[in-house]
């Protein structure tokens, strides 16, 4: 089964190669193994043990010690199948990437023009969301999603992940926070009751993008920068109707970077935005 985590380390192990100058046949010599196994490994499609994956790097001249441990992890985890894979072709592929992502990730930043984002959503506000967008869904496939959502959101708080909670830090627009809900007319108020709440764990900040802010690159729409502990680089998910599609160049994720400083610049500062999302919900009640 090629998991999200062999992918990497296939990728990260192509890239090493590459780095060295090495083609598959000079990467065959240098290791003495048959290079279909090394397109195989480099592809997902084969599982590389453990005790063979230091000897390899050697071969690419990669001897740094915690790149060989960091290496030797993934692969120790490569054939382990995430919670995800339990809802098989449910959620669009490039969903389920993201969600395996975020598992091994340190942090996220996230902008969202338009909606809460999905790990502080509450149920009823996720259900409303996904049943608007999701909209080949069946009532039951918008349930095992819903479901799906609750389940990510136990990244925030698990402190028996390695490296603890998940470090999350969003960027939302105002006009989101005044969402409307024909069919449950308390719903903003529990969502910007959760959001406080939310927003009280030392690994969770929220900024609100005030409706007359400057403007800022965030306008051309949402995307999420995924970050993980060395040495593995930094991932950016572009949002869309479909699930997402990923920037992995270092080229491309600089400017995200960039791209996102200056939108927690443009935005609230964290305790402005908190005030800001009390006296929304405290009109909301009123």
């Amino acid at each position: 089964m090629q998991t999200v985590r062999r992918r990497r380390l296939g990728s990260a192990l192509r890239d090493f190669r590459v780095q060295a100058g090495m083609n598959t046949e000079a990467a065959s010599a240098a290791t003495g193994w048959d290079g279909s196994k090394i397109n195989r490994i480099e592809n997902a499609k084969a599982h590389l043990p453990i005790k063979e994956v230091a000897p390899l790097l050697n071969a690419y001249g990669i001897t740094d010690e915690a790149v060989v441990t960091a290496m030797e992890e993934l692969a120790r985890d490569a054939n382990k199948v995430g919670w995800w894979n339990n809802y098989g072709d449910l959620p669009e592929t490039a969903y389920k990437t993201y969600v395996g992502l975020e598992e091994d990730a340190d942090s996220t930043r996230v902008y969202t023009p338009g909606l809460i984002p999905g790990l502080l959503q509450i149920p009823q506000y996720a259900r409303e969301i996904i049943t608007a967008t999701a909209i080949t869904r069946t009532t039951e496939e918008v349930t095992a999603l819903v479901e799906m959502r609750k389940k990510r959101q136990a990244i925030l708080v698990d402190t028996a992940r390695t490296g603890g909670p998940l470090d999350l830090w969003a960027v939302i627009h105002e006009s989101t926070l005044h969402y409307k809900s024909a069919s449950y007319p308390a719903l903003m108020r529990d969502q910007l009751r959760h959001l406080l709440d939310m927003a009280d764990l030392p690994n969770v900040r929220i900024q609100v993008m005030p409706i007359r802010a400057n403007p800022h690159p965030g306008m051309v729409g949402p995307f999420h920068i995924v970050r993980f502990p060395q040495p593995w680089p930094t991932v950016v998910m572009l949002e869309n109707i479909r699930g997402g599609s990923f920037a992995e160049g270092v080229d491309d994720v600089k400017v995200y970077e960039a791209a996102y400083e200056l939108i927690q610049a443009a935005a609230l500062p964290v305790n402005d935005s908190r005030e800001k999302i009390r006296s929304i919900m405290e009109d909301s009640t009123s």
